[in-house]
């Protein structure tokens, strides 16, 4: 059954598709300015303008119409009189008076497409299989590179460019290289900063595969891998383990979170770790399902998830270690797999 069909299958009034990487996924183009219509009956119509309409035109399962540069204040006209759902996270105040303003009656919906989305199929598994490895590839030879005396910013010149060297389409978002104090911040921003001796270095990077995207993160050592960062290195570690082992079909996010942070817990540093211990991982780099204490997320066969614990002393110093892995009936399949065990980088 295709994507539209399965969605279709879901609605009792047609949706408005304008999420773009919803309408991508749906029909398979790439473009900034579209829409999709889908009836409950499978019948679904492509919006689009000039600029992207040869390739609309060639999309089989979809009937394409031609619109205007503003696509919206058009399918306030071509709708106008009916009652569609549209997304709610994806249309815009400004979009929404416009079409109610062509006399459109808008229902409001979330998530029809995203739980779609969730459950990958073959070949989305495939293309996200061969981001991994070329992540693995990346990450080993990232440990052959000189990190003292180099700032955050040029190592993560260094991981842009070596994603298209090993045959990305390029990075899944902007990389997060982070050392000592910096490497506390979750979300750290780059610095022109060179990298000391006797620190830990926060590395969170990823690339695409013909749209789908990897993640992972490791956390480098400029020094010998003992005493209190080890320990910290190791704790975080044993948490991420504990959170891979309680990734199965039927487990709930919240679940396998708070598997997580026992060992954290444990160590009385449970306010250190302040995030969720991952996400849904596709087209976008955030997406269903989640894993944190309030998800309501229930993990089927299929997802694609980060398991990515961290320990964050304020001022001080961060760690933090990521695989991606597919939901399996009975575990997980990791999806990036190179080392964990301590890496010294000069």
């Amino acid at each position: 059954m295709s994507r539209i069909a399965r969605l279709a299958s879901r609605l009792e009034e047609p949706l408005l598709v304008t999420g773009l990487v919803n309408v991508r996924y749906l029909t398979g183009l790439e473009s900034s300015n579209a829409a999709v219509l889908v009836d409950p009956s499978g019948d679904a119509t492509l919006y689009t303008d000039f600029r992207y309409a040869e390739a609309a035109s060639e999309i089989d399962g979809v009937t394409f119409r031609k619109t205007p540069r503003l696509v919206i204040p058009a399918l306030s006209e071509l709708l106008s009189g009916r009652r569609v759902g549209v997304e709610a996270a994806h249309l815009s105040l400004a979009s929404a008076e416009a079409l109610r303003a062509g006399g459109v009656d808008l229902v409001s919906t979330s998530g029809q497409v995203e739980a779609l989305r969730a459950v990958k199929e073959p070949g989305e598994l495939d293309a996200m299989r061969r981001a991994g490895a070329i992540s693995d590839r990346v990450y080993e030879e990232l440990a052959e590179q000189p990190f003292v005396g180099r700032t955050e910013a040029e190592l993560a010149w260094w991981l842009e460019q070596a994603w298209h060297d090993a045959g990305a389409d390029g990075p899944s978002f902007d990389a997060i290289v982070a050392f000592g104090e910096n490497g506390a911040r979750p979300h750290a921003k780059l610095r022109d900063v060179p990298v000391p001796e006797g620190t830990l270095v926060v590395i969170d990077a990823g690339c695409a595969v013909d749209g789908y995207c990897s993640d992972c993160t490791r956390t480098f050592f400029t020094g010998e891998p003992d005493g209190r960062l080890r320990k910290l290195y190791d704790l975080c570690l044993q948490a991420q383990l504990d959170g891979l082992a309680a990734v199965r079909a039927g487990a709930a996010g919240r679940d396998v979170d708070a598997a997580s942070r026992v060992a954290i817990e444990a160590a009385s540093l449970g306010e250190k770790y302040g995030h969720g211990l991952g996400h849904g991982v596709g087209l976008d780099i955030h997406e269903e399902p989640s894993l944190r204490p309030e998800s309501d997320s229930v993990l089927e066969v299929g997802n694609v998830v980060t398991i990515e614990p961290g320990i964050y002393l304020a001022g001080d110093v961060g760690v933090r270690i990521e695989d991606m892995v597919v939901v399996t009936e009975d575990g997980c399949e990791r999806l990036t797999a190179v080392t964990k065990e301590p890496v010294v980088v000069g």
